[in-house]
């Protein structure tokens, strides 16, 4: 059974390892074009091309899934089956025909809660308690394809984004390995979702970013772990971003309640604690503009910040 395998971020390493290793015939792997990385800008190939290129494992990069001339390549492959992993592009009609036994997706949600493109971070910046992956059809709609399984995940009180993806990789990886069996042989049972049960996550804007004190401690507390480690979530100190690598929201609302939500409070070796539209909230790693990320005690060593700044 011929496979092809797309995707693009160390989530979706784990799957293409086991096919690997479990000795399945992947005769090919697409993933995006290689992009600037760092400061420095260093062209840099995706976690899932330097998996393929340590099994000498093809690798395709086309800019547009949709082009006549990617979707010949693929087909060229006779793909019997292809599995797809945060591979990053919509597959047009002319790839999803192309396997006879059809195009699965591991999708990092309990499906069809959270259809799109940053699942795992919104449901951390929205405070669920539980996720999953879901292995899936895929159809021409946005993660609207037939299901396969599911596995639940609970998200723990000090999970991040960065500790979810590799919990849900891994489990997403077993998920696949346990009914592709079933998936060659064509005896997968398929359950239909609900799309009035949908909701969505689209893909993170700078302004999901950006920290709204106004907001409960909680609130912002589940942004803040959302959005590491990627962009990590931010606020504006003396006209420059400073952003927020860590927090802990406190129950002790400070006594003063005229203080304006974004106030320090104070800085202590516990952290800056900042106030909030609830209470206050311990900020415990950070970095100012043009500087590295910094333990709270390290910043407050040398910096000007003082109680009663304003953080906007």
């Amino acid at each position: 059974m011929n496979i092809i395998f797309m995707g693009t971020p160390a989530f979706a390493v784990p799957s293409l390892r086991m096919l690997l290793e479990e000795g399945h015939q992947v005769v090919a792997v697409v993933t995006q074009p290689d992009r600037p990385q760092g400061r420095k800008r260093v062209l840099t190939p995706t976690p899932v091309k330097e998996v393929a290129l340590e099994y000498g494992i093809p690798v395709l990069q086309p800019e547009r899934m949709r082009n006549k001339e990617a979707v010949e390549q693929l087909a060229a492959y006779k793909p019997d089956l292809i599995v797809t992993a945060a591979y990053g592009q919509i597959l047009p009609k002319a790839v999803l025909d192309l396997p006879s036994c059809g195009c699965v997706n591991i999708h990092g949600s309990l499906l069809p809660k959270y259809r799109g493109g940053a699942p795992i971070q919104r449901s951390i910046m929205n405070g669920e308690a539980v996720t999953g992956v879901t292995l899936m059809y895929m159809a021409e709609g946005l993660d609207t394809g037939d299901m396969i399984a599911q596995i639940e995940v609970a998200i723990e009180e000090e999970d991040t984004s960065g500790t979810m993806f590799e919990k849900l990789s891994l489990v997403g990886a077993s998920l696949l390995q346990t009914q592709l069996p079933k998936l060659l042989a064509g005896e997968v049972n398929r359950t239909p979702q609900n799309d009035l049960e949908a909701s969505y996550s689209p893909n993170l804007k700078r302004e999901d970013e950006q920290i709204d004190w106004n907001r409960s401690s909680r609130d912002i507390y589940n942004q803040v772990r959302g959005l590491v480690p990627f962009s990590g979530a931010f606020t504006i100190w003396d006209g420059e971003v400073f952003k927020v690598w860590a927090a802990t929201p406190t129950s002790d609302s400070p006594s003063n309640d005229s203080i304006v939500a974004g106030t320090v409070i104070q800085l202590s070796e516990r952290g800056i604690e900042v106030r909030t539209g609830d209470g206050s909230i311990w900020l415990t790693k950070v970095q100012p503009s043009g500087k590295k990320v910094l333990e709270v005690e390290a910043f407050i060593r040398g910096t000007s910040m003082s109680k009663g700044t304003v953080l906007t």
